[in-house]
């Protein structure tokens, strides 16, 4: 594949994730948030295993695998998912791709934390900026003062990403990317079901009654969750991850025009100057060290 074909296909990744933030707040209002999570999960495992499958078959894990395997299941599949959902039935859109863009920044931090991994300056200034830019998002999204529920609940996801990506980069050492993948999407899937049963008890679970729903549901696993997955890894391969990581700062503006045109959801002065600002941190954070970058940013649609 050309240069210029995976140019276009990282773009095309791009609006798939911001188009994604979009449809999963309308399918909020169809289908109850665990549940919405738990069915697009699934919808895109059965891709994964079916792109394993025709790939080559898929290796077995072994014991310190499953440990890592597990782990990004819990924070990725899981916790990510739910957090997710469930903060983007009580936010918009666009502050929801604002908050999960900022993931990069905190998974250095994490890095630092927890791995002892050196914080350069670059870094430093760059996580403050986006940091900066995050408060003005939360500090005016969804209440007239303070945080909504929502944009904690989406932090708390972002925070689940960023984690996962520690576990990831370990397990990439051993297994390939797809394998990771399908598994903790499996070990997802699983961890799942007793959310959805306890949704359930609690007679907070509901579905549409209407195909559209469903339809739009499947689309949007099989290709934004799923393909733009693989199409995204893809990419890494063939241009880098440091100019890969580049495009992340596209989708959170698809998702505030979209949801403005679609959902009609007004375009706030908060939204576009903590947007900026975030951005701005993204790229100067990128400025050195770019190997703390990863290649599984797909977890970030929301999916």
């Amino acid at each position: 594949m050309s240069d210029r074909a995976v140019v276009f296909q990282l773009l095309g990744v791009t609006l798939l994730w911001g188009g994604n933030y979009v449809a999963s707040a309308y399918l909020l209002t169809e289908f109850s948030p665990i549940l919405l999570a738990f069915l697009r999960l699934t919808v895109t495992l059965l891709l994964l295993i079916g792109v394993s499958l025709w790939g080559g078959g898929i290796a077995k894990p072994n014991r310190q695998e499953w440990v890592l395997l597990v782990l990004i299941g819990v924070t990725s599949s899981l916790l990510y998912q739910i957090f997710y959902f469930v903060g983007l039935e009580h936010t918009s859109a666009g502050n929801a791709a604002l908050i999960i863009a900022l993931s990069p920044v905190a998974t250095s931090f994490l890095a630092r934390a927890f791995l002892k991994e050196r914080m350069t300056g670059f870094k430093l200034i760059g996580a403050l900026v986006a940091l900066t830019g995050v408060a003005i998002i939360v500090l005016n999204g969804g209440k007239v003062t303070g945080m909504s529920t929502g944009d904690f609940f989406i932090l708390l996801a972002m925070l689940m990403l960023a984690s996962s990506v520690l576990f990831i980069r370990k397990a990439t050492m051993t297994m390939n990317s797809r394998d990771v993948t399908l598994y903790a999407t499996i070990i997802g899937v699983l961890l799942m079901i007793p959310a959805v049963g306890a949704e359930q008890l609690q007679s907070h679970l509901h579905y549409s009654d209407h195909s559209y729903p469903w339809v739009l549901l499947i689309v949007m696993a099989l290709f934004a969750q799923g393909m733009a997955g693989l199409w995204w890894n893809h990419g890494i391969s063939k241009v880098g991850a440091s100019t890969s990581a580049m495009y992340m700062n596209i989708p959170p503006f698809v998702a505030i025009v979209v949801a403005y045109i679609v959902l009609g959801d007004p375009i706030r002065l908060a939204q576009l100057a903590g947007g900026a600002l975030i951005v701005a941190g993204v790229m100067v954070s990128n400025l050195k060290k770019r190997s703390t970058k990863f290649n599984f940013y797909s977890k970030a649609s929301g999916s």
